[in-house]
Parts: C-alpha cells; sequence; structure tokens
C-alpha cells in the first residue's frame, strides 16, 4: 500500500475572471472547491491508476470535514489525526491567459499531541509499503518531526518519498529516500545546484550530487521545457511535443509524481513508460481547475518523447 502525508492539507478554491483590478467589485465563475494537499492530489492519482493508497493528515473543523468526506466520496480512504482549528482554504484565480494567483493560507497549528498520535499511527500500519511525504508543514510543527515520520516508516522497513520545498529536504536526503520530486527552482534553492532546460550536461553533475547525497532516485521537472529521472546508474529525458491550454499549474506536479509511481513502483524498469504517463498526466492537469478528469491522457502519452542520455566524460 502506498500511503501519502499531507500535514498540511486545505480547501482549494479555483475561480476565473477577466482581469484583477483594485479597488472594484471583481465578478468570478467557474468556481470549483476540491479537497485537496499535494499528499492528497498523488491519493487520488494513484487511485485512478488503480494504485491501493490511503491518506493521513492533520485536519481541523468543518473544512476538514469537508476534505475527509470528499476523499472518501472518491473512494479513497482517510487515516485523519484531528486537531483544533480549521483546515486552511486556499484561493487560486486565473485571471487571463498566462496570469495567475495563488494565495496559500498558514493553516491550523499542531501540538505535541497530534504528532505523537500520528507517529503511532504510523507505527501501526501493516501494510506500510510507500510514504509519500509531500507539501508543507502547519504552524508549530516541531523541528524534527518529518525526521521522526521517517525513522518510524524505515523502522516498518518501508520506502518513502519526498516531495517539498522546505529547507529540510538538503538534510532528509541523507536518510535516503526512495524518490524526490524537485523542480529546477526548488534545486536552486534548496541544494545550490543550477540546471538549465533541457541541459543535459548540467543536469548529470545535478544528479550525481543528489545521489552522492543519499538519494535513491530523482524525478526532476522541469514544467513546460520536461523532466529528467536518474536511478543512480542512468539518465532519461521526457518531453512533449504539443502546446497545452494552462488553466491552473496547482497540482500538476502531485498528479505527475503519483502518475509516474503508478508504473514505476512497481516495476523499476518500466522507465520510459513511468514517464510518458507522468508527463501526459500533467499536460492534462494542467488544463483543468484542480485535477480534472485526465480524459486526455491517453491521448497525450502517445506523443511524448523520452530518450536515455548518454554519459558525457
Amino acid at each position: 500500500m502506498i500511503y501519502t502525508l499531507t500535514a498540511n492539507p486545505a480547501i482549494d478554491y479555483n475561480i476565473a475572471c477577466d482581469g484583477l483590478e483594485p479597488n472594484c467589485v471583481t465578478r468570478t465563475r467557474n468556481a470549483v472547491y476540491t479537497p485537496n494537499g499535494k499528499g492528497l492530489n498523488v491519493s487520488f492519482t494513484l487511485d485512478h491508476y488503480g494504485v491501493p493508497t490511503t491518506i493521513l493528515g492533520f485536519f481541523a473543523g468543518f473544512s476538514g470535514r469537508f476534505i475527509v468526506e470528499g476523499a472518501e466520496a472518491l473512494g479513497v480512504p482517510v487515516k485523519p489525526v484531528w486537531t483544533e482549528g480549521i483546515t486552511r482554504v486556499n484561493v487560486f484565480l486565473n485571471a487571463g491567459p498566462g496570469t495567475e494567483y495563488n494565495m496559500v493560507n498558514a493553516g491550523a497549528a499542531v501540538n505535541a499531541d497530534n504528532e505523537q498520535e500520528l507517529f503511532e499511527l504510523i507505527e501501526s500500519l501493516d501494510d506500510l509499503d510507500c510514504l509519500v511525504i509531500s507539501g508543507s508543514l502547519p504552524p508549530q510543527t516541531s523541528e524534527h518531526f518529518l525526521q521522526e515520520v521517517i525513522k518510524r516508516v524505515k523502522a516498518k522497513g518501508a520506502e518513502f518519498v519526498l516531495d517539498i520545498s522546505s529547507p529540510q529536504l538538503k538534510e532528509l536526503v541523507a536518510l535516503e529516500p526512495l524518490l524526490i520530486k524537485p523542480n529546477d527552482d526548488e534545486l536552486a534553492d534548496i541544494f545550490g545546484i543550477t540546471v538549465s532546460g533541457e541541459d543535459d550536461e548540467s543536469v548529470q553533475a545535478a544528479m550525481t550530487e543528489l545521489h552522492e547525497r543519499g538519494v535513491k532516485n530523482v524525478l526532476l521537472t522541469l514544467g513546460g521545457a520536461g523532466a529528467y529521472f536518474s536511478n543512480g546508474e542512468r539518465l532519461w529525458f521526457a518531453r512533449r511535443t504539443f502546446e497545452v491550454n494552462v488553466v491552473s499549474t496547482v497540482c500538476a506536479g502531485d498528479s505527475s509524481l503519483a502518475a509516474f509511481l503508478s508504473v514505476w513502483s512497481h516495476d523499476q524498469s518500466q522507465v520510459e513508460e513511468a514517464l510518458k504517463l507522468s508527463m501526459a498526466t500533467g499536460a492534462n492537469v494542467v488544463e483543468c481547475p484542480g485535477l480534472g478528469d485526465f480524459a486526455k491522457v491517453d491521448e497525450y502519452r502517445d506523443k511524448i518523447l523520452v530518450r536515455e542520455v548518454v554519459a558525457t566524460k
């Protein structure tokens, strides 16, 4: 079973308008409310591709109940830890072609008792094969919370995947994650490593450094420019050959990671197929508010090009 941990979930409120001006009423349309959070998106996508998954996380108040009930209505089970307060609501506004506003709130605080309940929950999971840890941490989370989560995952003999933007990632990779999924901006901000689009040489150097730090596998995403995957011995690059109409980029990275895992997690030799599904899924998702319905994935998958990068000396 692949479990996902979203420590700081949210309701995502996606809306659109024809432009945004100060000090006046803005009429919006196409309002979509979805139970969300990076790990939740991973679980929803895994479930779509037939991979058993369960959601873990901290939830609070009416908005927390909306998320848990919404996930379960979609057929994805949740094992919640309930906290005080109100789970956050994030607002994503598409104000016209190429103009997107993302308003992300802090979330409900957690305390030591909440953390301990989550630790005990992880220790009780007899079917845990892998835990995907995604997204930000809520206010008042203890300094070593993620280390304590990972310690319990490893004690179960399970693997873990990290998709976080926190500076903590620089230290956590020493714990040997199965996979990390940085984008090029996170690579620069967290590790001080710069890559330049489809530049094989700079990416090879970056991958070498990440593997030396302890990472087993790396999925490096470059937005519309493509993605690289390295297992420490071989390196691949994937890109799409078509344009997309971007509505919202919010869920694209999460769905891309989940699509990749849905193929690769049970057969690590299927890198090319995993990359094709990952890129096709991400391309379809950016055309939708939220995750959408994955209706174009099969069409797009045939238009993804994957090549293996020949090592340079």
